[in-house]
């Protein structure tokens, strides 16, 4: 079992996917098919994290806070790359400007900086959504199986016939 499967409950893989659903919005964003404000463009953003919340309920991780922030960062990554591909689609001869100096500096900085924000607005949106998630996850009744919780199940011992645990744990 990988290391990410253990602490987080998931797979690469399947981090990275659940972080892939928030790309439609980017696409689309981009390429200016849905405008902010407008009802498909909020549900482009919000269903997503619906999708991550859902997915740690569902799979119940050790961490699950830790788990959608991760796949926020994740989906950081995915902003980034989508904002810096679709660059000259989204702002075509009105891009940003800073000022007179050469253009070539200005365009650099303002992709510097877009990555930055895109990392930055991902790993928000997993610490707003993995707050959801964790609060959530408290109250999601039923034993967690110890198969999926190896190194909880090592730590704290077999849980009892309700699926509950030491208080240390």
């Amino acid at each position: 079992m990988s290391a990410a499967r253990r602490t987080l409950g998931f797979s690469w893989p399947a981090l990275v996917g659940l972080a892939a659903l928030a790309v439609p919005r980017v696409i689309l964003h981009d390429l200016h098919v849905v405008a902010g404000g407008q009802p498909a463009a909020v549900l482009l953003a919000v269903v997503p994290l619906i999708c991550w919340v859902a997915a740690v309920l569902w799979r119940r991780p050790p961490r699950p806070f830790l788990t959608v922030v991760v796949i926020g960062a994740v989906h950081g990554v995915l902003l980034a790359v989508g904002h810096q591909v679709l660059w000259d689609e989204a702002f075509g001869a009105t891009a940003p400007r800073l000022g007179t100096f050469d253009p070539r500096a200005q365009e650099a900085i303002l992709r510097v900086a877009a990555v930055f924000s895109s990392l930055v607005t991902g790993v928000l949106t997993g610490v707003v959504a993995g707050v959801v998630a964790a609060a959530l996850s408290r109250f999601v009744t039923g034993p967690r199986r110890a198969a999926e919780h190896p190194v909880e199940e090592a730590r704290c011992g077999p849980a009892d016939a309700r699926g509950t645990r030491p208080p240390h744990c």
